[in-house]
Parts: structure tokens; sequence; C-alpha cells
């Protein structure tokens, strides 16, 4: 298991053009030749970075290539103080990032806000996205929830250091289903632990909006999807993976018990299992 430190080592960079800003984008590029397989292009949601699919990503890595960026404002991608993080840019800059990585055409596998990024990818370029796993994902009307709201508030940008790591660790350490993994929390905290972080991360949550997500035509998705979700989460609740079930043609509900929002780390080795299964084999 790589700790946060190696996986940024592990990162690559490249620079992409959103509305007319150039930024720098990292991300995790690995996995086995995978001759005319799609890469796996994973996204993660608010407040982690690619680090989230840590685990996930070394299993599917066997098989497949991968693809895991840290979306603009976090991790190790751009988070200067002048450029939008809305998931509408986040979606830009997938596109982008795809297109210079050579990658016209994908699995793509989204959690939290990454789902929503992942909804709107699909659905706007049905041609790209060839599999399509959600996972907790922010849709319709579901978000923003009251932590991330709060961490958009003006006086957030002017709480002492401690205080903001004191609510990323209850974020992370209570959001756990079980005991949490301290490489976990450590991995996750740090992008945010630095002056240019710290107001990335408000930044980041100011950016969250509903109307871009309400505002995508999910039935235009023809993706084969798998809704892989946490369903004891009280975030983003099993009742919108039922929801997006009913609105997106061919897709396959998969929920994961004892597991809350943090899916992909709290039940890590059954949902690696499940998405291979799903990207090797379709339905089960």
């Amino acid at each position: 298991m790589v700790d946060h430190d190696t996986w940024s080592d592990q990162q690559s960079t490249t620079t992409v053009s959103v509305d007319g800003h150039d930024l720098e984008v990292a991300y995790h590029d690995d996995g086995a030749d995978e001759g005319e397989e799609p890469p796996v292009v994973f996204v993660h949601g608010i407040p982690t970075w690619s680090f989230l699919w840590r685990d996930v990503v070394d299993a599917v890595a066997t098989d497949r290539r991968t693809i895991a960026p840290d979306m603009l404002g976090y991790g190790n991608s751009a988070m200067s103080d002048d450029f939008d993080r809305s998931i509408r840019a986040q979606e830009l800059m997938l596109d982008a990032l795809l297109d210079d990585l050579g990658a016209d055409r994908v699995a793509l596998v989204g959690h939290d806000i990454g789902g929503g990024v992942a909804l709107r990818v699909a659905a706007h370029n049905p041609d790209v996205v060839e599999r399509l796993v959600l996972s907790n994902a922010v849709c319709y009307d579901s978000w923003p929830v009251e932590f991330v709201s709060n961490l958009g508030l003006p006086s957030t940008a002017d709480i002492e250091r401690e205080e903001l790591e004191g609510r990323l660790e209850s974020a992370f350490v209570e959001g756990a289903y079980g005991e949490a993994d301290p490489e976990f929390v450590d991995g996750m905290k740090a992008p945010w632990l630095t002056d240019e972080g710290h107001v990335s991360l408000v930044r980041n949550a100011v950016a969250t909006n509903t109307n871009h997500t309400t505002e995508i035509d999910y039935g235009a998705i023809t993706a084969e999807t798998l809704l892989l979700w946490g369903e004891d989460d009280v975030m983003q609740p099993y009742t919108y993976a039922e929801r997006l079930a009913d609105d997106i043609a061919d897709t396959e509900l998969a929920p994961l018990s004892e597991s809350y929002h943090w899916v992909p780390e709290d039940r890590s080795d059954a949902y690696a299992d499940r998405l291979r299964e799903f990207l090797t084999d379709g339905r089960s």
C-alpha cells in the first residue's frame, strides 16, 4: 500500500486549457497494456484527491490502463485563486486531459462530485464513455451537503489551520465505517494544510453548484452503468442510486453494505472486485 507522498511522486503532470486559463493537472497513469480495451478513469470528489483510489487503482491496473487525475484545485493540480472549480469546469478539464492522453474511449468511475463530473461527461459525450461506474455520486438536487457548504463560508478562509485540520480529521475518521486507516486520513488532509491549499479548499466548496446536475439529461446517457454505492451513506443516500437507475437506461444497482460515503476506502477489496467484474464481463 502506497502512502500519499509516494503517490504524489508517482504522478505525472500536463497543462490543459479551461475557460481560457492554462492550468496544470496532476494525474496517476499506470496499468497493463490495455490492448483494445479503453482505459479506466477515476474521478474523486470533495474534499479528497486521487489518493482516494490508491487501493482500487492498484487492483484494476493489473488488467487495464488506469488514469486518476486530481481535479483542478485539488491534490497536486493547480490551486491558484483565479479559476472556476465547479463540476462544469472539471468536465472541461477531463475532456482536455483525455484528449491530451489520447484516450478517445474510456470507462469512467466517479465518486461524490467526481460522479457529477462523470455524469456530465457521459451525458454530453456518449461516444466517449463506454462504461460508467457511479459511487455515492452527487446528482439531481442531492448536494451540496452541510459539511461542504460550511467549508465554503467566507469565515472558513480565516480559521486557524489547527481548526481546519480538526474539521477534516472528523470528516474522514467519523465518516469511515469502522476504524479509519491513519494513512487514509493523513493522505486526505495533506493537500489542504498549506496556505494555498486552505484557500483552494474554500474555493472548491464555494463552487458546488446544484444547477450543474439538475440540468443534466440523464436519459442521454447510453453507457452501460454500474451504481456501486455504499448503502449506509447519509450524505448521498442510496435512494439517489435508485433514482439514477430509473433514469439511465442500461443500469445495474450494486449496493455495498457496511460502507458509508467513503465507499472506495471502506470496502476497497469488495469495491475493486466488483468493478473488475463489471469491466471484464459487464453485468453479473
